[in-house]
């Protein structure tokens, strides 16, 4: 995935300004930075959800909007997993996990077949049946998990998927993922303000006023800070 030039305005305010970002297959790539930095408004114009002002999103080199094929892409190549699990609140585990199956024409089997398939990875076999207001915090960010895997994605993008939930709730879903990733070969993006998360990226950028900067490495007090250079490595 290469983001070439890629900005995002809303009337007066530049959410996301000149960025260029190269992501290879299987990385896992975190953007950090303050609240209102941009990282989301980023995070959705990687996943098709923003359109850019300026510039290109490109997987394997095909613009993904000069194509016309936006819902595709969302449907195919993306998953994502959001700061607040938007379940919904009438349906199962299982029901919620296959959802985004319905609109690609898979059979009703087929369709719960993946969705139990996935809420066993996740480990909430035993609450396939439950509803959100059933289910813990941490419970119902994993079937958001299993929901975002569900069409095979080759990317997972993840919105502040530890904000709302405790330190060690945090760490369990943060295991699941980079368990989830190696199993799978997913790449995956994570914005997130989240410290735990730090020392498992393969690459690090931060985030500033609509700007990315970055590679970072570990300052020696244990914030990032800034190498030189702000081309990522191929």
């Amino acid at each position: 995935m290469r983001l070439s030039g890629v900005s995002k305005r809303y009337g007066r305010i530049s959410a996301v300004l000149a960025v260029d970002l190269q992501i290879g297959p299987g990385e896992f790539v975190w953007i950090t930075g303050r609240s209102g930095s941009g990282k989301s408004t980023l995070l959705n114009l990687i996943g098709g959800l923003e359109t850019p002002d300026e510039g290109e999103v490109l997987i394997d080199s095909h613009p993904v909007w000069r194509e016309g094929n936006i819902s595709e892409h969302r449907r195919k190549l993306v998953g994502f997993v959001f700061q607040h699990h938007l379940l919904l609140p009438m349906l199962s585990a299982r029901a919620n996990v296959e959802v985004p199956l319905i609109g690609a024409g898979v059979h009703r089997r087929e369709r719960a077949r993946r969705a139990l398939d996935l809420l066993a990875e996740v480990g909430l076999t035993d609450r396939a049946e439950h509803r959100p207001e059933e289910l813990s915090g941490g419970e119902r960010q994993r079937v958001a998990v299993a929901r975002a895997l569900v069409n095979e994605p080759r990317l997972l993008l993840a919105d502040e998927p530890t904000g709302a939930l405790d330190t060690a709730t945090s760490e369990r879903l943060l295991d699941l993922l980079f368990s989830i990733r190696e199993r799978h070969r997913t790449t995956m993006v994570m914005v997130s303000y989240d410290p735990l998360v730090e020392k498992r990226a393969d690459r690090i950028y931060r985030m500033l006023d609509g700007r990315l900067e970055g590679p970072l490495q570990s300052g020696a007090q244990g914030a990032p800070a800034a190498i030189v250079t702000r081309t990522p490595p191929s």
